[in-house]
């Protein structure tokens, strides 16, 4: 499997889960795909616990969401913060809608409610999270990680090697 010629968006705000978003950046960028870390604004984010700080490529209103072949929202505030930015929740739906892959983990579900595409579906995400997504009209499941349709979920930083194995099989394919 191979992830090399394809290009992925990684949404991120202020505070993301650190692992949440460089694992997933150095595993990709490590099979070949080009991954860009899209954001609000340009300039370097930090970590919740900052032990990372990465470089924003693009704003969300350089982005366009029919350039990439798939989207990861990495979990922490970050998502919280991302939606209440309609631009944000605008990409997020719009791609949703592509069909391609959409991967969020921890709190990253929490930006799907926003843009109002978790009803009926199936998905995990941080146990604190599952109130919310209920009241989205997701069905929540406690398990590693939870694919339906085109969407992929997972819970946090100890399920990132299902993550990404998930998430590389749904492009290589």
């Amino acid at each position: 499997m191979s992830t090399s010629g394809k290009r992925i968006a990684m949404l991120l705000g202020p505070r993301y889960q650190d692992e949440e978003a460089a694992v997933p950046l150095a595993f990709f960028r490590g099979q070949g795909a080009v991954v860009e870390v899209i954001s609000v604004s340009r300039g370097k984010l930090k970590g919740l616990y900052q032990r990372e700080i990465i470089e924003v490529d693009k704003t969300i209103n350089e982005a366009d969401p029919d350039a990439y072949d798939a989207l990861i929202i990495p979990g922490g505030r970050s998502p919280a913060s991302l939606r209440k930015n309609k631009d944000v929740v605008g990409f997020v739906k719009a791609f949703y809608e592509s069909g391609k892959p959409l991967a969020a983990i921890c709190h990253g579900p929490q930006l799907l409610a926003e843009a109002g595409i978790l009803r009926g579906k199936k998905i995990t995400g941080y146990r604190k999270i599952k109130d919310e997504m209920l009241e989205a009209g997701a069905q929540f499941f406690d398990e590693p990680v939870v694919i339906d349709g085109n969407l992929i979920t997972s819970r946090e930083p100890k399920d990132l090697d299902d993550f990404n194995r998930s998430l590389l099989e749904f492009i290589s394919s």
